[in-house]
């Protein structure tokens, strides 16, 4: 009989895991080596598959050729990500109207050998970006029932945070909180890329902005416009994405000044989708924020998450 081929591997989504962790420290994975064949004409027997769990949101990319082997975006999802070898021919394969009795066979191949670069990316139906500070953690935590930490110095969502937000019975869209970002983060500045791209899968950008009281060198307008720049520098697709403006912290100005500085950053910048001024910390205006969101999802193709 022929030698036998070995195994191929396979990563396949699971949806009750939401890390990597466990492939950070056994970082070598082998299939099976397969079997050879015995006697009565029996072929090689090729290895057992190997399936490694991972989380929903799992991107799979070949770290020497930078190819993307694929997406695990739904539960139970498997992918290739090795194929495995062909199993050897045993000597009943060379026999011929001249070689009646062979004696040759041939080992199995053996399979593929990747490294893999793994990244989890957060799906969500809404990610909030914003710069630190600007109420992005206070919004996730109206809306839904999460609840991310809180507090008045930058940087204080160091990992993406997700919050299902109920409309109604059986309508719901989740919520990524990215952490903030600086300029030049497009570059990898600050947080960077670490958690840029964690936007890529989301179907709409709220981009909360911060319009409370400020020193005369702080302008919301140019800080619509650095962020806006960042998206570029880091994805051209990621900056297409339907974007809405939320003017937040509308709580600390009077309603007539709140409403004159709303109008005035939507002319500055010539914003043409919508625009919302609301305050995360006493839910004024959020109502009829989320409401429109799942009327805009709902009027798009299927939100990313079902629920039951």
């Amino acid at each position: 009989g022929g030698g036998g081929g070995g195994g191929s591997v396979y990563l396949r989504a699971d949806e009750s895991l939401t890390t990597l962790a466990d492939y950070r420290q056994r970082r070598v994975f082998k299939a099976a080596s397969g079997r050879p064949g015995m006697g009565k004409e029996r072929a090689g027997h090729a290895g057992e598959g190997l399936e490694l769990a991972v989380p929903l949101g799992t991107r799979a990319q070949d770290m020497q050729t930078g190819e993307l082997l694929g997406d695990l975006t739904r539960g139970g999802q498997r992918l290739l990500v090795a194929k495995g070898g062909h199993h050897g021919l045993g000597n009943t394969r060379y026999k011929s109207s001249t070689n009646r009795a062979p004696r040759q066979s041939s080992k199995g191949a053996p399979g593929e050998e990747r490294e893999l670069l793994l990244e989890l990316n957060v799906l969500a139906d809404v990610g909030l970006l914003g710069l630190p500070n600007a109420g992005k953690s206070s919004f996730l935590a109206q809306v839904s029932a999460a609840r991310p930490r809180i507090a008045d110095y930058p940087f204080t969502t160091l990992h993406p945070q997700l919050g299902v937000v109920a409309v109604e019975p059986h309508r719901s869209f989740t919520v990524a909180d990215i952490p903030g970002l600086i300029e030049g983060a497009g570059e990898g500045a600050g947080l960077g890329h670490r958690f840029l791209r964690h936007l890529r899968r989301v179907g709409l950008l709220l981009h909360i902005v911060d319009t409370s009281p400020m020193d005369e060198n702080e302008d919301p307008a140019r800080h619509v416009n650095t962020l806006a720049r960042e998206l570029q520098r880091f994805d051209a697709d990621l900056a297409r994405k339907p974007r809405w403006l939320v003017l937040n912290k509308v709580d600390l100005l009077p309603q007539d000044a709140a409403q004159a500085l709303r109008d005035d950053i939507v002319r500055r910048l010539r914003w043409r989708g919508p625009a919302y001024h609301i305050s995360a910390a006493t839910g004024a205006g959020v109502r009829q924020l989320i409401h429109d969101i799942m009327a805009y999802l709902e009027g798009q193709t299927k939100p990313l998450t079902t629920r039951p």
